[in-house]
């Protein structure tokens, strides 16, 4: 059960995931789909307010959602952003990919085979996936611009409001130490470009891994 120093320790993790981007102007918002529905709602939003003129959708079953769903998320994604009021004309839909690596690159084959070459993104991901949807995007098409955002919540509001009822907080905790992990192993297997671990975020990893918070761990 999550205590205060469960919390702490997963504040360290979850402000290390911010890559704390400054939003600005793009070709196309790439929303990285995944089993938070929010991630669509602020896909959706930014492109009301104008950021984009095209918003991309791309995911098809993952390791959790494959569990949870039979649409593709891309799909889900992209009917959540039509009833929010982005017309259907502006979305693309990419419903194949079951990863991060997959969602870059079958973005990237789409895109060419609509005979389109943005050259600046806005990646919409999980808030604690932002560092490595921008480690992965860099590694997979370097020769495009990328900044990447997600729903704008601190980490306790972001728990008291998360969308999916399926996974708890400690399920979102044991994915975020996850997701840490492969930023570590994924640049050697040639997936991510490498990002520096500070040693108090690693400390705090290794604390949470001995606590229990291993369900979603890479092999090594």
């Amino acid at each position: 059960m999550m205590n205060a120093r469960i919390r702490e320790l997963a504040q360290t993790l979850w402000d290390y995931h911010h890559v704390n981007h400054t939003l600005r102007k793009a070709d196309v918002i790439l929303v990285l789909c995944s089993h938070d529905t929010r991630v669509a709602e602020r896909g959706a939003q930014l492109f009301l307010e104008g950021w984009a003129p095209l918003l991309m959708f791309s995911g098809g079953l993952g390791v959790i959602t494959r569990s949870m769903w039979t649409e593709p998320e891309a799909d889900l994604f992209a009917r959540i952003a039509v009833e929010m009021g982005v017309p259907a004309e502006h979305i693309l839909i990419e419903n194949q990919s079951a990863n991060t690596g997959q969602n870059v690159l079958f973005t990237r084959q789409l895109l060419a085979e609509k005979g389109l070459d943005p050259e600046t993104f806005i990646v919409v991901q999980k808030p604690y996936m932002e560092r490595r949807s921008y480690a992965t995007f860099r590694k997979v098409w370097p020769e495009k611009s990328v900044i990447v955002t997600s729903p704008q919540d601190a980490f306790e509001v972001y728990l008291s409001r998360y969308t999916n009822p399926e996974l708890t907080p400690d399920d979102v905790i044991s994915i975020m130490v996850g997701d840490l992990q492969r930023i570590r192993l994924y640049p050697e297997r040639g997936f991510q470009i490498p990002q520096p671990i500070p040693d108090d975020v690693w400390a705090a990893y290794e604390e949470l891994v001995k606590a229990g918070y291993d369900r979603h761990l890479a092999s090594a």
